[in-house]
C-alpha cells in the first residue's frame, strides 16, 4: 500500500512539472532581485518549445468545420485571460503579451480581419494603440505660434482592463485514420475599446486584429498563466488554448451565406441565439458518436 501511495505521489509530481512550473527561484532568493531568475529546468523546458501540431492529410479528413466563438472575460472560467491588470512578479498581462510580441515582430503574422488577407505593418498597428490629442490651449497656440507645448498633448492608450474578451477561430475535423474528432486553432484576436472612443461619452468594442495562432504559440508557451487551484503550478496560455480551457459562445460558423454570423439570422432575440450556437455545438459534437453508430 505504501508503494503505491509512493508511485502515485510521484505521478503526480512528475506530472506537475511537466504542465507549469512554481514561482520562478522565490524559495531560492537571497535577495529581491533574484526573484524570476529562471532554473536550469525551465530553461530546459522552454527550449523544447510547444508540442506541434501534428500533419494533417486532407484525404484523411472525412468531415471538417470551421467555428469561430467569444470569450467573455467578464466570466470566471475566462478571467485567467484577463487578470492580472498589472505586471507582477511573475506574471504580465496577456494583452500586454501579445501587443508587446506583435510590436516587437515576435508575432508577425497579425491581420486586418479573420480572413487572412491583409496584414498590418506596424505603422497600422501603432495608431491601434495609442491616440494622441491636443488641448484646446494648445491648437490656439498653434494657430498663434505655430507650436506646440508639451503639456498641452497627451496620449489615449489601450490598457488591459480595455479588453473586453477574445474571440478565436478554430476548425473541428474527422480524422478517419484517428477515428476521432479533433480542433485546430487557427486565430486570435483580442476586442478592445475602440480607441477612437476611448475616453467619450459612447465608447465601442471592436476587434483590433487577429493573429494567426500557429505563429503565437511559441510567446503564448513561454508565457506563465495562473492556476486557481495550485498556485504552485503553472501552465501556460498556449496549453490553455489548445486544450480549451475556457468558456465559449459559438457566434459564427462557415456556411453557404459568406459565414454570416448567428446574430444575423437570428435577429434581436438574444435566448434564440444562444440556442442556436448550442445546436451548432451539438451537432458537431454528435459526428463522433455518429461514426461508431451502425
Amino acid at each position: 500500500m505504501k508503494n503505491i501511495k509512493n508511485l502515485l505521489f510521484s505521478a503526480c509530481v512528475l506530472m506537475a512539472t511537466s504542465v507549469g512550473f512554481a514561482q520562478n527561484n522565490i524559495l531560492n532568493a537571497q535577495s529581491a532581485n533574484e526573484i524570476g531568475d529562471e532554473s536550469i529546468e525551465d530553461i530546459y523546458a522552454k527550449a523544447d518549445g510547444p508540442i506541434p501540431y501534428e500533419y494533417v492529410n486532407d484525404r484523411d479528413v472525412i468531415f471538417q468545420k470551421k467555428v469561430w466563438e467569444v470569450l467573455p472575460l467578464d466570466q470566471r472560467q475566462n478571467l485567467v485571460y484577463y487578470f492580472p491588470l498589472e505586471e507582477t512578479i511573475d506574471r504580465v498581462p496577456l494583452w500586454t503579451v501579445l501587443k508587446d510580441a506583435v510590436m516587437n515582430k515576435k508575432i508577425q503574422e497579425v491581420y486586418e480581419d479573420d480572413t487572412f488577407k491583409r496584414k498590418l505593418d506596424l505603422r497600422e498597428l501603432e495608431t491601434k494603440f495609442v491616440r494622441t490629442d491636443t488641448t484646446e490651449y494648445g491648437k490656439e497656440q498653434y494657430m498663434l505660434e505655430g507650436t506646440i507645448d508639451k503639456q498641452y498633448i497627451f496620449q489615449t492608450v489601450i490598457r488591459p482592463e480595455d479588453v473586453k474578451e477574445y474571440r478565436i477561430m478554430g476548425m473541428w475535423y474527422l480524422d478517419r485514420n484517428a477515428g476521432e474528432l479533433k480542433y485546430r486553432l487557427l486565430g486570435l484576436a483580442p476586442i478592445v475599446t475602440d480607441i477612437a472612443t476611448k475616453g467619450r461619452e459612447f465608447e465601442q468594442a471592436v476587434p483590433l486584429f487577429w493573429i494567426f495562432f500557429p505563429d503565437a504559440r511559441e510567446t503564448l508557451y513561454n508565457t506563465y498563466a495562473f492556476n486557481e487551484k495550485n498556485s504552485a503550478i503553472k501552465t501556460n496560455y498556449d496549453y490553455l488554448f489548445n486544450a480549451r480551457k475556457f468558456s465559449g459562445t459559438i457566434y459564427k460558423t462557415d456556411n453557404i451565406y459568406g459565414d454570416r454570423e448567428i446574430s444575423d439570422y437570428v435577429r434581436e432575440n438574444a435566448m434564440m441565439q444562444l440556442l442556436e450556437a448550442e445546436r451548432i455545438k451539438e451537432s458537431i459534437r454528435n459526428l463522433e458518436d455518429d461514426l461508431w453508430n451502425y
